[in-house]
């Protein structure tokens, strides 16, 4: 699940990333108002952490252009300011959520994945695929009640393929989603394929049809009868 975090607090923002980065998000930075514009325009994101105190500008501002160009990024808005005003305003002009500093980084986690799993699965943390079962609270995979030994990757993968059910992903948007920067320009994408390679077997092994379809030329998509 990809993230951008929108905060020019250096310290604070460092300690975020890494956080939400060990829960297994992907997680790019912005630290002021044009950086976050330019990673909105090129980028779409289950969710933006976004400050509202910008040295380059102003966080409700940005939200309200995100909204305008009807982008349908998740937005938690994260402030020192603690007014009813900005909390009213930034959930009318579409916020998800409202999260007053300090707070603790493991609300913070609670609280993007709730809006994560509100936007993509209703509310409910299970998302079932015939004989297979995915729990996002729990981060886990099952086939006919059998865990299914996935790498954080491959649990990435799975979880993006399951949003993303019926539509073909192409290599580069898989790559970018789960990896953002740490691809570093890759002129391949070979290891997206071998992560796809044992994600398909240990489903398989797990007793679950093979729904993973390589379509030719363009990428990937799971399929269900």
């Amino acid at each position: 699940m990809k993230l951008l975090l929108v905060e020019d607090e250096r310290t604070l923002c460092d300690s975020m990333a890494t956080y939400l980065r060990q829960q297994s998000f992907q997680c790019d930075v912005a630290g002021g108002y044009r950086s976050a514009m330019e990673r909105i325009e090129l980028f779409d994101y289950d969710c933006i952490l976004l400050d509202i105190n910008l040295q380059d500008g102003n966080g409700l501002s940005l939200l309200k252009e995100l909204k305008d160009n009807r982008k349908s990024d998740g937005v938690l808005i994260i402030s020192a300011r603690n007014s009813l005003e900005d909390k009213v305003e930034g959930l009318q002009l579409g916020a998800d959520d409202y999260l007053a500093k300090p707070f603790h980084l493991s609300e913070l986690g609670a609280r993007v994945m709730a809006i994560i799993r509100r936007r993509n699965s209703d509310g409910n943390n299970l998302i079932r695929l015939e004989e297979l079962l995915i729990d996002t609270q729990a981060r886990t995979a099952t086939v006919d009640k059998q865990p299914v030994d996935l790498t954080r990757k491959e649990y990435q993968l799975l979880l993006y393929f399951a949003y993303n059910k019926g539509r073909v992903v192409s290599k580069n948007a898989i790559a970018e989603h789960l990896w953002g920067d740490e691809t570093g320009g890759a002129a391949n994408y070979d290891f997206i394929y071998t992560h796809i390679k044992n994600l398909r077997r240990k489903l398989v092994e797990a007793g679950c049809n093979d729904y993973i379809q390589s379509v030719y030329g363009m990428g990937y998509r799971l399929s269900l009868p």
